[in-house]
């Protein structure tokens, strides 16, 4: 710019150029320069005619520049457009460079991707399907397994004896076959105890499918079958159900006289061993779910469906025997046999834990412990049992909770009054001699199992009888 166009001007022009330039403020103050706030209306002319003027000022300036300054500006404008035509021509190459990049990187890779993602769609579809069907088939075999095994429970003929063979073959390698097979002479009916065993062997691997309901899981997806749902409902439930029942009766029956030859003992304790293994196997297992869930805390496993069976035994034995006594007590010509009878039931239950002792608990496939192993359960199925009542020996147990209930049965009696109260008053001594020889006699391992650990000696079982004799004898009075 020279000298001429640096010519002071009154337009305040670093006003205008400044970034704090406020219009607003401006007009105001133009405004108020020309006026006296307190007028009344306001006279804008004056700030308008200045805005004006400004504003002609500020073009004829404008227009001088550009005239005085037109060369330079067109030449400058020149060179813009020529190199933005440059830039344009460049552009346009590179451009079209780079759609032809993209409609072959379309072809090879976009359209193949899209097919490619189609194909693995269908892959994946077909691999479901064939997971499905290997996991529909194995239960399917399954169910088919279990029905053989449990056909084999009750025994078999030789209509049926090729289909035995298979199934028993098949239930080898489900799981261990442990137990015996017992057979009566007369009908030739055999009873394979270890098609039992393998019947639960054959649910547990069921229920192993079943259950492992989770994504990636052999059983995911196995509810939306129909043909589970009727397996599970059909088969699986029912058969479950009455293996489950074979096994609760066989220990409802457990007894073993005190006659039993060696062979008939070994005969019963195969028996039990077998409903015990069964029992155990078939109890109620933590589902995955609540195993996978980090903030469970977890419990230890006990076998509820055999503590449940034994303590059926039991307390039905404790039933019977409370009750026979009571009633003996009161007619004491009958007291010798009611006596008699209990102390055969004592001598079962001795019997019983005895068989439990020797009994190892099988390993149970379903319960693992932290590193995914089958959890240990112990050196004899004794000790769940033990535990469970808080007892040391199962005939203590069963003296002790007789005694506890029986009192109140002899203060009834006594209350009564009447021949029974005196009779039972007048041969106090007698029913006392005759109830310290029943726990003694109860307590005393049927001859067929003193070998086995159980030497039947009376010493160790003065507390039970001082318990049961006194639960009478302090209730009679004198």
């Amino acid at each position: 710019m020279t000298t001429e166009e640096q010519e002071p001007s009154y337009i305040d022009y670093e006003a205008f150029l400044s970034p704090d330039f406020n219009p607003a403020a401006f007009a105001n103050s133009l405004v108020l320069s020309t006026n006296n706030p307190n007028d009344t209306p306001l006279d804008l002319s004056t700030p308008l005619s200045r805005v004006l003027f400004d504003i002609q000022e500020v073009d004829s300036h404008i227009d001088t520049l550009t005239t005085k300054n037109a060369i330079p500006l067109l030449e400058f404008t020149r060179e813009q457009n020529e190199a933005s035509k440059r830039i344009t021509s460049e552009l346009d190459t590179q451009i079209q460079s780079l759609n032809d990049s993209y409609k072959q990187l379309e072809k090879e890779v976009i359209d193949k991707h899209a097919e490619a993602d189609e194909v693995r769609n269908v892959a994946m579809r077909l691999w479901e399907t064939l997971r499905l069907g290997r996991s529909v088939s194995r239960c399917l075999q399954l169910g088919r397994q279990l029905q053989v095994q449990h056909a084999e429970v009750a025994g078999s003929n030789p209509s049926t004896a090729a289909g035995s063979a298979a199934g028993s073959a098949a239930g080898s390698a489900t799981g261990p076959a442990t137990g015996s097979a017992t057979t009566t002479g007369a009908a030739g009916k055999k009873e394979d105890l270890r098609a039992l065993i393998r019947c639960a062997h054959t649910i547990l691997s069921l229920r192993e499918v079943l259950d492992a309901t989770g994504p990636g899981e052999e059983g995911h997806g196995l509810d939306r079958i129909d043909a589970i749902r009727s397996l599970k409902e059909g088969v699986m439930a029912p058969l479950a159900r009455s293996v489950r029942d074979t096994a609760e009766r066989i220990l409802r029956d457990f007894s073993v006289p005190e006659t039993a030859t060696f062979m008939q003992a070994e005969e019963t304790r195969a028996r039990t061993v077998a409903a015990m293994t069964v029992l155990f196997l078939l109890s109620p297992t933590p589902t995955p779910a609540a195993a996978a869930n980090a903030n469970a805390k977890p419990e230890k496993w006990t076998p509820a469906l055999l503590l449940q069976a034994l303590e059926t035994y039991l307390r039905t034995a404790l039933q019977s025997s409370i009750a026979s006594l009571s009633r003996a007590l009161g007619q004491l010509p009958t007291l010798d046999r009611a006596l008699g009878e209990i102390a055969a039931r004592c001598r079962n239950i001795v019997a019983l834990e005895i068989v439990l002792a020797g009994a190892k608990p099988p390993v149970h496939p379903l319960v693992t412990s932290e590193d995914g192993m089958p959890r240990p359960q112990g050196p004899s199925m004794l000790q769940p049992l033990l535990a469970h009542f808080e007892t040391g020996r199962l005939a203590s147990y069963f003296w002790r909770t007789m005694a506890s209930s029986l009192g109140p049965r002899v203060q009834e009696i006594m209350a009564r009054g009447g021949v029974s109260a005196r009779t039972l008053r007048s041969n106090r001594q007698h029913v006392g001699d005759m109830i310290r020889e029943c726990v003694y006699k109860g307590c005393r391992a049927p001859g067929a199992m003193k070998g086995n650990g159980e030497s039947g000696k009376e010493g160790g079982w003065d507390r039970e009888v001082a318990v049961m004799v006194g639960s009478v004898m302090n209730n009679i009075g004198r």
